[in-house]
């Protein structure tokens, strides 16, 4: 074991010469040759690495060794982190204990175990070149030049010694394959070389996305899983939890980017959820730049869950901000396997990161390196060239160098000190990975010499060299169960099935504030929620959406562009809530319910006989009822009665009937619809008033052909006998009649429920009316026959004014047409007038039958009672009067006629007089 003192930078290849002074050697600097086999390819690599390569100085070579090695006949390569990324114009920088020392002892604890297992590559010894990446890209990719030094055929023709004999070149060892790196970053600039010499590469920590693709990265595999799987397993998360609106946080870099980007690719196929904002962390911060990005995360304060692909430092300094900012326990983090269950990123901000929910690949604590990581000692370890430097940095110690004097303020080191009980010690994450790594290819190459050196013990000429193409069918066939008991398997991409840890950072409720495994994703979440706890021990989980859910009856009126935020907009009128995105109008028979995520039937009512609207007209009606059977009664009474006989008894009989009719129509109206009382409304709404009105135009009519015919000659008109009467009124009402049974017939009575007249703006006010088929404009059809009548009786009315009143009762028709007129024209605009009103068929309704009653009363009143009160009260004047004959009755017309002229002629005269 010994290691190697030129950077590979400085030399590719030693040289030493047959000298008088042997010790003395000349480095000779790489330059393509023009008899190398590959020359344009070593240019054009020569050209590609040349620029970022950085020169490592004199000083820094003297205290940070390149390389270990261990002597076998097969040498796997190892990179790892073993210093940090160096300050300005340094490359590396202070030793990651963790990262580095343990995961580079793991590296060598697994080749202890392989080489002393007789079952696994028996007879074979594995060796190692192990080198530091210091955590740098560039540095890493000009280490790495090491592992392909043998591969490269150099012309030495042209190189002698000072003696003039040729030099004897020390053959570089061959590395068949190569464990690492740690940072993503690395590994895929490592991996663009190694490709190029068909060097198979097996990293333990390396999960950028990015290196899962096979044809940039075919020599490429890796025990851990990709940052895909980790992405869909913090969205499975991120679902679990409710959240559907989150932003990110990444390290610039391959990591943290490729993870983001992953976990915002995933996140669009899948939907449900959206970011807010996807910050990036500069690789070189400068100062405020963590309290920028955390007020640019308030920009979008509802997006409380941050989803972090970042490193340590970084992880530390945003926490540091969030305190600053005095956002303790607003931010709810997603942390990545690069905070996995570290307590070194959250020391002293425990309350910061409180409820913070990380990941890790599945891994167990190894036992076995345990026991022998804390067994080693100055003594016993010196194969590790960092060894002593672990030592000071753990133990906070200064070892004696010769020529080096101790700084007084430092403690000595004794060399008695031991790891875990001097010095705190815990397992680093990785170092299960490192293991399966070094075993996956050595399974790999123990099936490789199986197959190709069958019997044989050692290595065979089949395997000397090892071809790195076929070595990688072996590594990404291997399966067996890792030092973790669980398998190690490659897909064809050379990644590692996807087994998390899920942690979740616990400060109360537990006597071991910490990390606590709250549940796995292997393929599929499993996800505890009963045993999270959030800030403060909160157990309810708190809200990371854009927009909160609506409330029953609200539909969705999204945000253009970001399908997680929405407006809530209440469902109006007489809509409903179809689905969250829709509002739909109810069916004209339904109303919305309260909540509007249904309909429910609109309640159905009528005209109930104790609503004023049928109270009042019914006992108006009731009365005329009443007061016209009285009549009639004293008419039946009393028939023969000169009164009686000279008003006409055929045609009162049948006015009087009509005049009962009408105030009988007004409890059809009233009554509850249905298809008879539907009929009996159609039929009598128009013939009572038919009825009545024909017979006063029967009357007035005959009055007037009497007496305009006595004023021509003594000759009486025709049609003026009592059965003339009876048939000129009947054929007046069978046009009424005949007219209802044509309507009868085109539309058969029925009812129906109208559900647009009380429909206002508030629906719970809605009401469907149970009614007849009878509209507004139908009622005042049917009624328009007897306007009709109505009218020309006061037409004949007015023209038989003149008419003495010893003759007949032309005036009281008169006086009652010119009342009942009045009556109708105040109905019309009360009738039409109510259309807006919420009781519109009420108000209709009563207003319709209190005016056919108002008309009634009026016919019965000036027609009847005056008659029934001379029979009744003063029967000393119902008495046979002389009958008069038509040549009397037109010699009063004649009279009546010239005393008119008279005066109309006094009249004309009156102003001569004046003068």
């Amino acid at each position: 074991m010994t290691s190697s003192g030129p950077s590979p930078s400085s030399s590719l290849s030693l040289h030493r010469c047959h000298h008088p002074h042997p010790h003395v050697l000349f480095w000779i600097g790489w330059t393509p040759c023009p008899s190398s086999l590959w020359p344009g390819l070593l240019l054009s690599l020569w050209l590609w690495i040349g620029g970022p390569l950085v020169q490592v100085s004199a000083s820094h070579q003297h205290f940070h060794p390149h390389s270990i090695k261990l002597v076998g006949d097969i040498t796997l390569g190892g990179l790892f982190p073993i210093h940090s990324r160096g300050p300005h114009g340094l490359p590396c920088g202070e030793l990651k204990k963790e990262k580095g020392v343990h995961r580079m002892e793991a590296m060598l604890y697994a080749l202890d175990q392989i080489n002393s297992d007789p079952e696994l590559l028996p007879n074979i010894t594995l060796g190692a070149r192990i080198l530091d990446t210091c955590s740098r890209d560039t540095y890493a990719l000009e280490q790495s030049l090491t592992f392909v030094q043998a591969l490269i055929q150099k012309d030495t023709s042209d190189i002698r010694c000072s003696n003039g004999e040729p030099p004897i070149i020390r053959k570089p060892e061959r590395v068949v394959g190569v464990i690492g790196a740690s940072a993503s970053s690395v590994s895929i600039m490592v991996a663009n070389i190694l490709r190029l010499f068909e060097i198979p590469q097996v990293s333990y920590a390396s999960t950028a996305p990015e290196l899962s693709d096979n044809n940039r990265y075919d020599f490429f595999s890796r025990v851990v899983p990709p940052d895909s799987y980790q992405a869909q397993a913090m969205l499975d998360i991120v679902k679990a939890l409710g959240w559907n609106y989150v932003s990110t946080l990444a390290s610039e870099g391959n990591y943290g980017e490729s993870g983001v980007e992953a976990f915002m690719q995933i996140s669009r196929e899948a939907g449900g959820v959206c970011i807010a904002q996807s910050v990036k962390i500069p690789r070189e911060p400068t100062a405020g730049e963590f309290d920028k990005i955390i007020n640019r995360l308030m920009e979008t304060s509802n997006a409380r869950g941050v989803i972090i692909f970042a490193n340590e430092d970084d992880i530390k300094r945003v926490l540091e901000a969030a305190k600053r900012a005095n956002l303790t326990g607003h931010f709810l983090f997603v942390g990545s396997d690069s905070w996995g269950a570290k307590s070194s990123a959250i020391t002293e901000l425990e309350d910061v990161a409180e409820g913070a929910v990380t990941i890790l690949p599945k891994r167990v604590s190894i036992e076995g390196f345990d026991q022998y990581f804390v067994s080693r000692s100055l003594e016993n370890n010196r194969r590790n060239i960092w060894f002593n430097e672990f030592w000071e940095d753990d133990f906070r110690c200064k070892l004696t160098r010769p020529g080096i004097k101790l700084d007084p303020d430092k403690k000595k080191c004794t060399g008695e000190e031991r790891i875990g009980r001097d010095s705190s010690y815990e397992q680093e994450g990785k170092v299960q990975f490192v293991i399966d790594a070094v075993y996956a290819v050595a399974y790999a190459l123990h099936n490789m010499h199986l197959d190709l050196c069958p019997g044989s013990s050692g290595v065979c000429s089949n395997m000397d060299p090892v071809e790195g193409r076929l070595l990688l069918d072996y590594i990404r066939a291997v399966k067996f169960n890792g030092s973790a008991g669980t398998s190690v398997l490659f897909n064809e991409n050379g990644d590692a099935p996807g087994r998390y840890d899920i942690f979740q950072f616990q400060m109360t409720n537990h006597s071991l504030p910490g990390y606590h495994v709250i549940g796995q994703w292997t393929n599929n979440l499993k996800l505890n929620l009963d045993e999270m706890q959030w800030s403060r021990g909160d157990k309810s989980v708190p809200d990371s959406i854009c927009s909160f859910p609506c409330n029953p009856g609200e539909r969705k009126k999204m945000v253009k562009g970001v399908p997680c935020c929405w407006h809530c907009e209440l469902c109006d009128g007489y809509q409903y809530q179809l689905d969250e995105f829709t509002c739909e109008s109810c069916p004209l028979d339904m109303r919305p319910a309260p909540n509007r995520t249904a309909c429910r039937p609109t309640p159905i009512i009528k005209l109930e006989w104790n609503s004023p609207f049928a109270l009042v007209p019914a006992s108006i009606a009731m009365l005329g009822i009443l007061a016209t059977s009285a009549v009639v009664i004293t008419f039946i009474r009393f028939n023969d009665t000169p009164i009686v006989r000279a008003s006409g008894r055929e045609l009162s009989y049948v006015l009087l009937t009509g005049i009962f009719l009408i105030y009988l129509i007004t409890f059809l109206m009233i009554a509850e619809p249905g298809a008879v009382a539907c009929a009996f409304r159609r039929l009598l709404l128009g013939l009572g008033m038919a009825i009545t009105y024909s017979a006063m135009l029967t009357k007035t009519n005959r009055i007037y052909r009497i007496f305009e015919q006595g004023k021509k000659s003594v000759t009486p008109p025709k049609f003026i006998s009592p059965t003339s009467q009876l048939i000129i009124t009947f054929i007046l009402i069978s046009i009424q009649v005949l007219g209802v049974f044509v309507w009868f017939a085109v539309v058969p009575p029925h009812t129906i429920i109208d559900y647009e007249e009380l429909r206002p703006p508030n629906p719970d006010l809605a009401r469907g009316i149970l009614k007849c088929d009878m509209s507004d404009l139908s009622i005042i059809c049917c009624l328009s026959y007897s306007i009709v009548l109505m009218v020309t009786c006061t037409v004949y009315a007015v023209k038989s004014r003149g008419v003495p009143e010893t003759f007949n009762e032309a005036k009281p028709i008169g006086f009652t047409m010119y009342t009942t007129c009045i009556i109708w024209l105040a109905f019309v605009p009360i009738f039409f007038g109510t259309a807006q009103s919420s009781d519109k068929m009420f108000i209709q309704t009563a207003t319709l039958t209190v005016s056919m009653s108002l008309s009634a009363f009026v016919s019965l009143g000036m027609l009847y009672l005056p008659k029934v009160y001379v029979i009744i009260f003063h029967p000393e004047q119902n008495v046979q009067k002389r009958k008069r004959s038509f040549k009397s009755v037109a010699e009063a017309a004649r009279v009546s006629q010239k005393s008119n002229e008279k005066q109309n002629g006094e009249t004309r005269i009156e102003p001569d007089r004046s003068q």
